[in-house]
């Protein structure tokens, strides 16, 4: 619960429950008011909620409070707007929404007294904060980040539904310009971090690798223990000598990793691997397909080892996770195996997705073709020319037999690829052309820019599926 007094003291703000009364400070306000929490969205609001009315470039929350007070219990808006007060309701003014946002949930974090772990790094985040979630709710009360909602909204906004019985937050930080992960940290207050890898993300907000890795790294000064993978070299040299706390490494190649995975075996519906750590060997059945899905696993074993979990409760938080849709979500139509990556594109994980499509194709025991549906990466600025066509370049040596690109950008892959490429302009008609060359025995690969909406791909008449990891949505 919120309190109006909770509220009003972190934001300095006013409030008003009687019209006729005026607006009271916080030192003149009696009592108090008490909310079940924050909404955003005056179409979902909930009673007992509180609006609060934010601004955005194509929206002003303030036109839509009259709307939000018919269920929720109150709003909170800009001073000077033209809210009209409802009766029964509370209304608190404030300078700046989004700035109260942020104070709320700071206030909440601060009273916070359990653990809190941040998680950044450029791929892998949201399935990585899922897997932890998963371990650490073996045993406790987990509070997360919803979805992929990591930014300056989502996650403060998620702070604040904390509950008495919260044991431990694991927050997912996203950045996509330098001082993104400062002002989360700020407000989240990490005491671990974990970092997954640094890889081409953002570039059009960061112009270079190392300035990736530098807002990655604004977390650091926050923690005081960070799990770290170890096999990326280019993050590793980035924190020598920058962090004094505790570090905990995972890996696969660093065979020095204080947490690793060895004796990896791929299979069409699951991966199995033995987890090492210093407390012993267990081998781990994972429901996740790929190789950078081990990283992710690795990441979250690491996390909980270092609060003390045993390695009973690492495999059962681990192996009980059945994946995100949309990414890395492998799924049969008849009998065509499609890998589902759509939800988000950078050169580093396309790189990845790839990786695990041609694996797939040479584990197959009869001749199976390689097709990639790719669609644009987005937000990658300067370097998107050079970006898309050395992608093309790359996939011409690999066993992908057919490419269909979708999007200006993806249209250059397709000139770089030296086998059979379809340049289609979205994602339906890419998926009207794959519907044409699909058959018997083939293994798709679609993955592209969140923007690009690639799982449109799939609309196209099909037989029924059956899925191998929960949740795709046709």
């Amino acid at each position: 619960m919120l309190s109006a007094r909770q509220i009003l003291d972190a934001t300095g703000g006013s409030i008003i429950t009687d019209e006729t009364a005026g607006p009271r400070t916080a030192t003149q306000f009696s009592g108090d008011i008490f909310f079940s929490g924050l909404s955003i969205d005056s179409r979902t609001i909930r009673q007992g909620e509180l609006f609060l009315a934010l601004k955005g470039d194509r929206f002003d929350g303030h036109d839509f409070v009259q709307d939000a007070l018919r269920t929720g219990a109150g709003a909170i808006i800009s001073r000077g707007s033209s809210v009209r007060h409802a009766a029964g309701k509370s209304i608190i003014l404030v300078e700046d929404t989004l700035v109260a946002l942020h104070a709320i949930a700071q206030s909440v974090r601060k009273q916070f007294g359990g653990s809190v772990i941040g998680v950044v790094g450029s791929n892998g985040k949201t399935t990585t904060k899922e897997l932890i979630a998963s371990v650490l709710g073996v045993n406790l009360n987990v509070l997360k980040t919803a979805g992929n909602l990591n930014n300056h909204i989502g996650m403060p906004l998620s702070i604040t539904k904390t509950q008495e019985n919260t044991g431990v937050m694991v927050l997912e930080m996203g950045t996509n310009k330098p001082g993104d992960i400062k002002e989360l940290c700020a407000i989240g207050l990490p005491e671990t971090g974990v970092i997954t890898n640094i890889g081409q993300e953002h570039l059009e907000g960061f112009g270079s690798l190392t300035a990736v890795r530098d807002s990655e790294l604004e977390l650091l000064s926050y923690v005081r223990k960070l799990i770290i993978n170890a096999d990326d070299t280019f993050l590793m040299e980035g924190i020598e000598d920058r962090f004094k706390g505790r570090s905990i490494t995972f890996g696969i190649e660093a065979g020095a990793a204080d947490i690793r995975a060895e004796g990896i075996e791929f299979a069409d519906t699951a991966t199995r691997f033995v987890l090492c750590t210093g407390a012993g060997r267990i081998v781990i059945e994972s429901r996740l397909p790929g190789r950078f899905n081990i990283y992710n696993s690795l990441a979250a074993a690491a996390t909980a080892y270092a609060m003390g979990f045993t390695l009973q409760d690492i495999k059962k938080g681990l192996e009980s996770f059945n994946g995100l849709p949309m990414r890395s979500e492998v799924f049969a139509r008849g009998d065509v195996t499609y890998i589902n990556d759509a939800y988000n594109a950078n050169p580093s994980s396309m790189e990845e997705s790839v990786k695990e499509l041609v694996r797939r194709v040479k584990a197959g025991h009869e001749c199976k073709r390689a097709i990639a549906v790719l669609g644009d990466m987005l937000e990658l600025g300067t370097y998107s020319t050079d970006a898309h066509r050395k992608l093309g370049r790359w996939l011409s040596g690999l066993p992908v037999d057919i490419l269909i690109g979708v999007g200006p950008m993806m249209s250059l892959t397709v000139e770089a690829f030296q086998k059979k490429g379809i340049a289609a302009g979205n994602a339906k008609d890419a998926g009207r052309e794959l519907e044409k060359l699909v058959r018997e025995g083939d293994v798709v690969l679609i993955k592209g820019s969140r923007g690009m909406r690639m799982e449109d791909v799939l609309v196209f008449d099909a037989p029924d599926k059956t899925s191998e990891t929960a949740g795709l949505q046709k």
